[in-house]
């Protein structure tokens, strides 16, 4: 009598089986086959590289030109005004409370008078205004900060103490108590405006200014023999302002917001001179019944600010969002 023994199949036969049924299961299927790239699913190959108006390079210059436009545009109403609106801004020029239209693309405000020509005209006080400001702050404040970062000692102290003195206090404070000590006026708010903006330069001027200062190439420098007026000048401040500059960009919408604010409160031009913040101030009675009164003029104003924060992102090296 024979007894049958059937045969164990192997580890090669399981692994023959295994690919046999593979083969015939759609799931099993390997997605980077000729095969896959034919099922009605599968995915699109993504291309391997972008197109080069798409690059960082492109991306960059578009940060920078976009928002350089609006300011421009900004500083054009500013300088000459009578190039982008025609009459006077204190005229009444038709109907009082006129909506949006083919004639007052801004309508008309309560006396009759061209919003739009009164945006455009408010620009010199606003925008002027708020260059003055910067230039305060940058001038002042990046001087004290050079002094003390590349100075040191006693003097760095005493700068430093005093610049903690001037963030200590509100800047909204510090310049309503400066216009009130100086008198009303677009030019006497643009000055304490930018005073509240020294203690912020100096900080940022005296960082850069002692991070620069240690450098090997600045250490070099002096022991090739350079003076320190040399070396100041020629090593130190350039490798220095970079930030301070983008500083200023970023300041130059700040200082316009302080600016509309003080005049919104009455601390600014008298009326009826035509400034963005009492032009947002003499419409807040309005709202419900003349909304471009407030919402226009308002929309000027954002835009100009979100302009001169991207402008200062670009000169940093970042991208727009």
């Amino acid at each position: 009598m024979s007894i049958f023994t059937p045969p164990v199949r192997g580890s090669d036969q399981r692994t023959t089986d295994n690919h046999d049924a593979a083969s015939h299961d759609p799931q099993h299927t390997s997605p980077t086959g000729s095969a896959a790239a034919s099922l009605p699913g599968a995915p699109l190959a993504e291309p391997t590289g972008r197109s080069s108006r798409f690059g960082p390079g492109a991306r960059k210059a578009a940060a920078f030109a976009v928002p350089a436009a609006v300011i421009l545009i900004g500083l054009a109403w500013a300088i000459a005004p009578g190039l982008f609106a025609h009459g006077s801004p204190t005229e009444t020029v038709g109907a009082a409370l006129q909506a949006p239209s083919a004639q007052f693309w801004f309508g008309t405000d309560a006396t009759g008078r061209d919003l739009y020509t009164r945006v455009i005209y408010g620009a010199s006080e606003s925008i002027v205004g708020a260059l003055v400001a910067v230039l305060v702050g940058f001038v002042a404040g990046t001087t004290l900060g050079v002094l003390a970062g590349s100075v040191g000692g006693l003097l760095d102290e005493a700068l430093m103490r005093f610049v903690d003195v001037l963030l200590a206090i509100p800047a909204l404070l510090l310049s309503l108590s400066i216009v009130i000590l100086l008198g009303f006026g677009t030019t006497n708010a643009a000055i304490a405006v930018g005073v509240t903006s020294i203690a912020v330069f100096a900080r940022l001027a005296r960082s850069q200014v002692v991070s620069v200062r240690v450098s090997e190439y600045v250490e070099a420098a002096y022991g090739s023999g350079g003076t320190f007026w040399t070396v100041l000048w020629r090593h130190i401040l350039p490798n220095s302002l970079t930030p301070v500059v983008a500083l200023a960009a970023l300041q130059l919408g700040s200082a316009i917001l302080q600016i509309s604010t003080l005049g919104f409160l009455g601390y600014g031009a008298p009326p009826p001179t035509p400034e963005w913040g009492l032009l947002i101030a003499e419409g807040r009675n309005y709202v419900a019944t003349a909304w471009w009164l407030t919402v226009l003029p308002g929309l000027v104003v954002v835009a100009i600010v979100l302009a001169t924060n991207r402008l200062s992102h670009a000169i940093r090296g970042g991208e727009a969002a």
